[in-house]
């Protein structure tokens, strides 16, 4: 659960986002989420360049169901375990700099399969750390690295993905230390 206070995304009183089914029982919205955003992430994904635009195409593509603000950057600050993520005010410039950094290094393509990785790595790390939308950013960043990775010809074994390590990678990434992240993605690109 994300600390994040005073929340317009939450229901008064409560923790539990707004959601276009009025659930507000926070085990009734996460069972309706996993299952209609498992059942979107099986769909073809928006087409797009892997732009800032396009990720918030595949955001809303993911969550169209379950949020009214799918695809639209979060308005409030937002931490989890401690760790605050970038400030509302500042997401859409550094998310336009990082995918720009993404554009110029070529979508790292052309790349060994090692290379990729780290590249990949640092930055997912970086866009965790942005984490613009108020909830799905993890699904919507695996999205992401799954098609950059299929673009740059290093598809991704996703049967090795282990969720909890994934996450706990993204943890850990976010306070500068990126090793466990790279060989998980390692895992993935090199099976």
């Amino acid at each position: 659960m994300y600390d994040a206070v005073p929340d317009p995304y939450c229901y008064p009183g409560t923790t539990v986002l707004i959601n276009k089914l009025n659930l507000r029982e926070q085990k009734q919205l996460d069972a309706f989420e996993a299952e209609i955003t498992m059942q979107r992430a099986i769909e073809p994904l928006p087409n797009g360049r892997l732009s800032y635009r396009h990720y918030r195409a595949m955001h809303h593509h993911i969550f169209q169901d379950v949020y009214a603000w799918a695809g639209k950057t979060r308005t409030v600050r937002i931490a989890k375990d401690g760790s605050m993520f970038c400030y509302p005010e500042h997401i859409d410039g550094e998310m336009r700099k990082l995918f720009g950094e993404l554009r110029n290094g070529d979508y790292f393509q052309k790349l060994s399969a090692v290379e990729f990785s780290r590249k990949a790595t640092h930055f997912l790390a970086e866009l965790n750390a942005i984490h613009p939308f108020r909830e799905g950013n993890g699904r919507t960043q695996l999205a992401l690295l799954t098609l950059l990775a299929e673009r740059a010809g290093h598809p991704l074994s996703l049967k090795n993905l282990a969720p909890h390590a994934m996450l706990t990678a993204m943890v850990t990434s976010f306070r500068g230390k990126e090793v466990e992240l790279r060989r998980l993605i390692e895992r993935l690109v090199l099976d």
